[in-house]
């Protein structure tokens, strides 16, 4: 199944918004400050790490910094390493360097580049100070539109029709506000209807990965740097792409369409709504409901005739609660909690108005 369409025509992705190569910018080989963490980051070292094997005169050396693995599980005592430590190590045999935070840390290696990729931390201008040729960062959007941590997440809930890649300069003091320095031509990827965020993260990433590695090769990132962006201009959306947070995944079925739920739950996972006694439903499984049940008319949850928990939608629609789980009880207890208690249907009032309540 097609799942992505390029524009027509179909351009090189070497020649994507950029200018001819000048043999008047010399650049010493690349010690390259990499700084990245997930699987989207990773696409972008492969590239580089491949160019480095391939050609030392352009890349020399490669150093990765990622940010320390999270604790999870019960108690907390399992410690889950961020992707990209696995790639550098394992897969590419880079030395890396784990850091939360860049106060009082001065770089073990000499370096004359830092590229940022999917990061989470922003490289103060210390740090960037001491990279000859500054810094580099490749963003999964169509900047300036949806500036912020979740592009991808946020290109499939806003439902954009197209998206990009941009590589711009590093900003000392702001996120995805440098110099864009190459951007996929307008008017963009098309994004097909039901792509999910890992479809995305692939597609991106490895369209990142090839236009970081041109605009190296041609030395864009040599001043004077010029911007090449063209989204700016166009009239398109702007929006920010805050990190995905619980309330992304609240729902409150008097506001919000039967659709927009089912977007959500495929790409954001378990989904939560709030009883009247104060505790939260977590909504596992939602389908369509393709049945008529007449036991509520107005949005709210509700047991309906058939013994299946239901929920009408601002648009008068029906959605299968398939599987739910009551907070504090055991999983999957939804259904059976709410049967017997039928005066626990949700509130229609938003999260503000319970929080002032």
């Amino acid at each position: 199944m097609m799942l992505w369409r390029l524009p027509s025509p179909v351009r090189p992705f070497s020649g994507l918004n950029c200018r001819p190569y000048s043999s008047t910018k010399h650049v010493e080989p690349l010690r390259i400050l990499f700084c990245g963490s997930d699987q989207f980051s990773i696409a972008s070292l492969s590239k580089l790490n491949k160019a480095k094997n391939k050609d030392p005169l352009l890349i020399e050396s490669i150093d990765v910094v990622h940010r320390p693995g999270k604790r999870t599980g019960r108690g907390l005592k399992t410690i889950k390493d961020v992707p990209i430590k696995r790639a550098a190590t394992l897969d590419f045999k880079l030395p890396t360097h784990v850091r939360d935070t860049f106060t009082n840390w001065e770089p073990p290696v000499a370096y004359n580049l830092i590229i940022a990729v999917s990061f989470g931390l922003l490289i103060p201008s210390r740090i960037l100070d001491g990279a000859k040729y500054g810094g580099l960062n490749v963003h999964p959007s169509l900047l300036p539109d949806l500036r912020g941590p979740a592009p991808i997440h946020h290109t499939l809930l806003k439902r954009r029709k197209y998206t990009g890649i941009t590589i711009q300069t590093l900003h000392p003091t702001h996120f995805d506000h440098g110099t864009i320095l190459s951007q996929t031509p307008a008017p963009g990827i098309e994004v097909c209807p039901g792509a999910t965020p890992v479809e995305l993260v692939d597609k991106l990433g490895s369209l990142g990965g090839s236009m970081l590695l041109d605009v190296i090769r041609r030395r864009d990132f040599f001043p004077p740097v010029h911007d090449v962006g063209w989204y700016a201009k166009s009239g398109g959306p702007v929006d920010n792409a805050e990190k995905i947070t619980s309330e992304h995944r609240y729902v409150n079925f008097s506001t919000t369409t039967a659709g927009d739920i089912q977007d959500r739950h495929r790409l954001l996972g378990n989904l939560w709504c709030t009883l009247l006694n104060g505790k939260r439903l977590i909504l596992h499984d939602v389908c369509p409901y393709h049945g008529e049940d007449s036991t509520r008319l107005d949005p709210g949850l509700f047991v309906g005739e058939t013994g299946d928990l239901l929920a009408r939608t601002q648009d008068g629609k029906l959605v299968h609660i398939v599987e739910s789980t009551v907070e504090g009880r055991k999983t999957g207890s939804g259904k059976g909690y709410l049967r017997y208690r039928p005066f626990l249907v949700l509130p229609t009032n938003t999260v503000e108005e319970r929080q002032s309540e």
